[in-house]
């Protein structure tokens, strides 16, 4: 499961802007997940939960925002929203897309003490 070190990245991430911002304990975990990151939301709750004992996160809520997949078609030369890499467009069935957004995963905002 490739979401226990996306986690652990994030913890990083944590300790990091604790050192940087000077707060000691993180109370909320705002992360962005996008459609197409191939990061499953649950796996990284899961992960989260299993990762925060003994960090400045231990107490923290995990809030996951889901972000839809966009991409522009080449085709029909439209914005389009998708739920998968390798979907057709939806609105001409083409297949020559570009992602143009929803393929992140990155910590959006934190709650801290």
């Amino acid at each position: 499961m490739h979401e226990m070190s996306l986690v652990a990245g994030v913890m990083r991430i944590l300790e990091e802007q604790a050192t940087s911002q000077d707060f000691r304990t993180v109370k909320a975990v705002f992360l962005e997940v996008g459609a197409l990151s191939h990061a499953d939301p649950e796996a990284m709750r899961f992960a989260f939960e299993a990762q925060k004992p003994g960090t400045i996160a231990a107490d923290a809520r995990l809030e996951i925002i889901e972000s839809p997949g966009q991409a522009w078609c080449l085709e029909c030369s439209d914005a389009v929203t998708i739920s998968r890499r390798g979907d057709p467009c939806p609105r001409c069935g083409g297949y020559k897309l570009t992602v143009t957004a929803g393929d992140d995963l990155r910590v959006r905002e934190l709650e801290v003490e």
